[in-house]
């Protein structure tokens, strides 16, 4: 689906005069950017208390079911980076829009879905369309808001978004399955998506295409596999178990298509993902982060909630009140970091929120075996806090470290490690806590783990985050 963009030369690399301009100081381009964002987040978490009920209503099997929650996280990490190319070579916006048009369309269809198989290929269409979503919501952000300290404010807040929309989906699914129906859980989407094209197409500026660029569809074909392959697999381990010759393989074919796509690109004429971006220890020292911090904090998300569920006895509006703390403290600390960071850099924030989020999770590992609910909520809350924090300076990190020539493929970039990461914390978490001798044990390992990829994030950030702003350094 097209959308009206820049009528300059195929080749143009110039941001076209449109009204309202990038520059302008408002609050749509911001609220459309971030409605498109929230909506794709929701999806991975606000289905998780509605599956048991659709399985019921729809007969399905337990495969059709893992289907119903996997296939949209599968498709939207695998297309990442495509989502990131086109929106370079056909402009972000036209790309954005797109993806939030198949996003709300497979909405509707996810609703009205009659059978287990149409309602899993309708949920593959929806995973399509957010990964076109994803990447040009950052690259939008960046052209809409040029000044550092205004960007990472914007930032900030689309940050916050995913926080947010991670914790709060179980709360608000619990809310509308015990209410309305689960059908109402993909209906919420077209109002979102319908509001979010329009601020988007009267709001927020046309953005140059490069259509000169070559989409380089092996390259495409190969982070494809690889990312799928990756992400199946470490869905599969939670289950099976990392030993399972299944996951095994997994991983290992992701890893020849990772290498495949590496050969690749060090051949092409046009690159999808220049080395050079990669070589860039602010890059991909800032996309390392990304997947740390993912990993630390959907890894508490997933393991808190089945504690709260399984061991506790909340019921899934409880659980969802339950991990409010950590919610709250998002959106605070994304609107404070995108203050400070005009006066302090990113550097000194990324640091001081993984480790706040580090010493949050291990907190709750040095918490005892069955700790009251009261004893959880300051480590919930420093968790969330220090995450939402240091997202701001890393994402401000990785998109200024891009040209904006490649503003797409950055965050396609940064998004793919998140991606991996949560299904890596998701993944590790299931598995510890299947395997420990008692599910306490499981629980107080997994988020001692937590803690320590945050403190690694923590090292990594103060090597490889500038201690000032700087504007595609790689090229």
């Amino acid at each position: 689906m097209a959308f009206a963009e820049s009528a300059d030369g195929g080749g143009s690399t110039s941001p076209p005069a449109s009204a309202p301009g990038p520059g302008r100081r408002s609050w749509a381009p911001l609220l459309a950017v971030c409605t498109g964002y929230f909506m794709v987040i929701l999806d991975v978490t606000v289905i998780n208390v509605a599956v048991p009920v659709i399985g019921r209503e729809l007969s399905a099997s337990l495969t059709g079911i893992q289907w119903i929650t996997d296939g949209y996280t599968l498709v939207f990490a695998g297309f990442l980076l495509t989502g990131g190319a086109l929106g370079d070579r056909l402009g972000n916006r036209r790309v954005f829009c797109s993806g939030v048009a198949v996003f709300t369309v497979s909405s509707a269809a996810c609703a009205l879905a009659p059978s287990t198989p149409f309602l899993v290929a309708a949920r593959l269409v929806e995973g399509l369309g957010a990964a076109l979503i994803v990447p040009g919501s950052l690259a939008l952000l960046q052209q809409a808001y040029p000044a550092p300290a205004s960007r990472s404010r914007a930032f900030g807040l689309w940050g916050a978004m995913a926080g947010i929309a991670a914790s709060a989906g179980p709360l608000l699914g619990g809310l509308i399955v015990s209410t309305v129906g689960w059908r109402w859980v993909f209906l919420i989407n077209l109002p979102a998506g319908m509001a979010c094209l329009v601020l988007t197409l009267r709001h927020v500026a046309r953005s140059p295409r490069r259509t000169a660029r070559s989409l380089d569809r092996p390259a495409q074909c190969a982070v494809v596999m690889a990312v799928t392959l990756l992400i199946a697999a470490l869905n599969e381990a939670g289950r099976r178990g990392w030993s399972d010759p299944a996951v095994l393989a997994g991983v290992g074919l992701a890893a020849l298509a990772a290498a495949a796509f590496a050969v690749r690109e060090r051949l092409a004429r046009s690159p999808a993902l220049p080395p050079s971006l990669l070589r860039s220890r602010t890059m991909s020292g800032g996309a390392v982060i990304g997947l740390l911090f993912n990993f630390g904090f959907y890894g508490m998300v997933f393991t808190a909630s089945l504690e709260f569920q399984h061991q506790r006895g909340y019921s899934a509006l409880g659980t969802g009140l339950a991990l409010f703390p950590a919610v709250a403290m998002t959106m605070f600390a994304s609107v404070l970091s995108g203050r400070l960071t005009r006066r302090t850099g990113d550097r000194p924030l990324v640091v001081f929120g993984m480790l706040l989020a580090g010493m949050g999770l291990a907190g709750w590992a040095l918490a005892g075996a069955e700790p009251a609910y009261p004893l959880l909520v300051v480590p919930m809350m420093a968790a969330g806090f220090g995450t939402s924090f240091a997202l701001t300076g890393s994402t401000a990190t990785v998109m200024g470290a891009a040209p904006p020539a490649y503003s797409g493929a950055a965050s396609a970039l940064f998004n793919t490690t998140r991606q991996i990461g949560s299904a890596t914390g998701v993944a590790l978490g299931g598995s510890l806590l299947a395997t420990a001798t008692t599910y306490s044990t499981g629980l107080r390992t997994s988020m001692a783990v937590g803690a320590l990829a945050y403190l690694a994030a923590a090292g990594l950030a103060w090597l490889c985050v500038p201690a000032k702003h700087e504007e595609g350094k790689a090229s």
